[in-house]
């Protein structure tokens, strides 16, 4: 039955557009006049269901679950955007089934509807296509029971010569009374018919004969610079293809529009790097945008952009990143003072034996102000993870915290701990537990 409905429908709007495509005119008017329309409905009870069911799983109801109506309208223009419609109409379901949320049910009953709304376009009435917000008040019978909704949506209005008009509309109608009817999904696709008073259409008077204008630009021979071409009135009749305001004879691109200054051409780019002359700090030389048409800088030119360097403005090979490669000698004695931190037992306080070490760090920090140093902590596989996590943590931080008594900016240093999970050794082992037990220094320069 649904299948021949929809067949019935499709048939009746193939017509109608088919015999509208034909016919003159009869109605232009920027404010539509009254239509008697009909259309064919489907209604989603189950949509707004699952949407709502948090707990459950949300979907979509299937074109062949929804069920299905018919309705006229009536439609009359309030203002060049504003249309008043009242749509009737059945819906055929089972109403009776929501509270048990049956929705497939086959027990198919009739909903009879009254439906004012106010339509809202942005565009005209004499557009060929305008969509519009749709907002009203609407109520009907369902099952025995009287219901109220307010349903709200947008559409679509297919304008053909202000004779027919096609409209696809979908709604979501919040229900008033619950217990009635459910919160659903209203869409909607119809015909309607102009049935206004016909109209005259007032014919513009023929425009007066251009006496001797051969090439019927509207500018006399008499002025026309180009009289046998035709052209515009602000370059005496002589033609301008790009509409930039110079004549194609004294064009050295007619086909693009340009300026005065490059002869009716556009700025031009002499390097090809997509930021014209005007604006490009170095036109002849490649470069991008964001450096006004320059190639990205090298400030200490070291051959590293400054994009990729790491050290703008300190000299460096590509292989440390632009930065000054560190001396050999300077990591060793890093690496010395590190393997001669000495801490108490089980705790994180440094013992005196450790300063001298440290104290080493201290004066190659503050000769090369752009050295920085990664501070690592380590502990042996005795004792719980987190246990070892904190005192390793904390073993870091304490070496971090005497170079920063001493003189180091805290922005140069680097505290971490990473308890037993780094081994250097087998923990099964003293001698192996030992040397997991360790403070490391990484030096770097960016």
């Amino acid at each position: 039955m649904k299948q021949k409905l929809t067949l019935l429908l499709s048939l009746l709007v193939v017509v109608t557009c088919a015999s509208a495509q034909m016919m003159n005119s009869k109605y232009s008017s920027s404010k539509k006049g009254s239509l008697v329309g009909i259309h064919f409905n489907a209604l989603d009870i189950k949509t707004p269901v699952t949407l709502k069911n948090t707990a459950g799983t949300r979907s979509f109801t299937r074109i062949e679950d929804m069920d299905f109506g018919f309705s006229v309208s009536y439609w009359k223009g309030l203002t060049n955007t504003i249309d008043f419609s009242t749509r009737a109409g059945l819906i055929f379901h089972d109403y009776a089934s929501e509270d048990r949320l049956d929705f497939n049910s086959d027990n198919q009953q009739i909903g009879a509807e009254l439906e004012p709304t106010l339509n809202f376009r942005p565009y005209g009435d004499d557009a060929l296509i305008s969509p519009f917000l749709t907002a009203g008040i609407g109520g009907g019978y369902y099952t025995g029971k009287l219901g109220a909704y307010i349903p709200a949506g947008l559409g679509v209005q297919l304008n053909l010569r202000s004779n027919s008009y096609v409209f696809v509309q979908t709604q979501y109608r919040f229900a008033l009374t619950k217990d009635v009817l459910k919160d659903n999904i209203f869409y909607s696709l119809g015909v309607a018919q102009n049935i206004s008073k016909e109209k005259p259409v007032v014919q513009a008077p023929p425009p007066p004969p251009v006496v001797l204008d051969r090439d019927g630009d509207g500018v006399l021979d008499a002025d026309d610079k180009c009289p046998d071409v035709a052209g515009v009135a602000s370059l005496q009749g002589c033609p301008d293809k790009d509409g930039d305001g110079i004549a194609d004879a004294d064009d050295k691109c007619p086909d693009v529009a340009g300026l005065a200054k490059y002869q009716g051409c556009p700025i031009p780019d002499t390097d090809g790097d997509g930021v014209n002359d005007e604006l490009d700090k170095c036109p002849t030389v490649k470069g991008f945008a964001r450096y006004q048409g320059c190639p990205i800088p090298d400030t200490d030119g070291d051959g590293v952009n400054d994009e990729e360097d790491k050290c703008p403005s300190r000299v460096g090979p590509a292989s440390n990143q632009g930065c000054p490669v560190i001396a050999k000698e300077v990591i060793e004695r890093i690496n010395f003072a590190a393997k001669n931190v000495f801490f108490s037992t089980g705790s994180y306080k440094l013992l005196p034996k450790s300063f001298k070490s440290l104290d080493e760090v201290v004066k190659l920090l503050k000769e090369d102000e752009s050295l920085m140093i990664d501070i690592d902590g380590h502990t042996d596989a005795q004792g719980s993870d987190e246990s070892n996590q904190v005192l390793s943590d904390n073993r870091a931080g304490a070496v971090k915290t005497y170079l920063v008594d001493k003189g180091v900016s805290e922005t140069r240093l680097k505290s971490a701990g990473y308890g037993e999970t780094k081994p250097v050794a087998d923990n099964e082992t003293a001698a192996g537990r030992a040397k997991n037990r360790r403070t490391e220094m990484t030096v770097r320069n960016f």
